[in-house]
């Protein structure tokens, strides 16, 4: 299986200004994504995709050349992510370089871990669309997720009233931003990441599923590295 390590690093953060490249624990956050892909693969596969000058020149001073600067259209507050995965592939097909998958990490997951994304590995085959990590989510639309009625009234979204415990309901789960291996024919045949239908989780704890996107998130996970030591 061929593989594609996409890190997406855009410049104009608003929540953590800089924060791609801001120090988190004494080095740049960018750095762990890249350490991490490197333990899978040689730097000719890992695309740091950035609009960013000061970016491609951190990521440099780690010996990793960033291969194009993403176009303004794809660097804006609107540009989505499936058009910036799209853009890296197209690069490096017109270079006459094909993947089978692309394995897309974000610099704001800092404690996802080698045998993480090695277990997520493991679990994709071409049968599939994409495998997601996740983790279980607190909120659950059979016990405490209301939407309203045409009264105006709060409901539950799913109807729980079969479960006479909240243990005994279907256990939901939500993305957490760290770890996305996604089947590039699927990839290049849709519009939106919504049009996937066959999709595989990878479950991850909650230490480990941290993203960091806002000054808050900053704030807690230095003080779990602080708690760590």
């Amino acid at each position: 299986m061929n593989f594609l390590f996409v890190i997406p690093a855009r410049g104009g953060s608003k929540g953590i200004p800089g924060k791609n490249i801001k120090l988190f624990d004494n080095k740049p956050l960018i750095y762990y994504s890249i350490e991490l892909a490197r333990l899978f693969t040689s730097d000719q596969h890992i695309c740091v995709s950035t609009d960013s000058q000061e970016i491609a020149a951190c990521v440099s001073k780690i010996g990793l050349e960033v291969p194009f600067l993403r176009p303004p259209e794809l660097a804006s507050d609107n540009a989505g992510t499936l058009e910036v995965l799209q853009h890296a592939i197209a690069f490096y097909q017109s270079n006459g370089r094909t993947y089978d998958a692309l394995v897309l990490l974000q610099p704001t997951s800092p404690f996802r871990e080698e045998m993480h994304l090695r277990e997520a590995m493991a679990m994709y085959n071409d049968g599939v669309d994409m495998v997601v990590s996740v983790k279980e989510s607190a909120a659950n639309p059979y016990f405490n997720l209301f939407e309203e009625d045409s009264r105006g009234f709060l409901v539950l979204s799913k109807e729980g009233s079969r479960f006479n415990r909240r243990q005994d309901m279907p256990k939901v789960y939500e993305y957490n931003g760290s770890i996305y291996i996604v089947n590039i024919k699927s990839l290049l045949s849709v519009k939106s990441f919504v049009e996937f239908s066959a999709i595989r989780k990878y479950v991850m704890g909650e230490k480990y599923s941290i993203d960091l996107d806002t000054p808050d998130d900053w704030e807690y996970a230095e003080y779990l590295i602080r708690k760590k030591r």
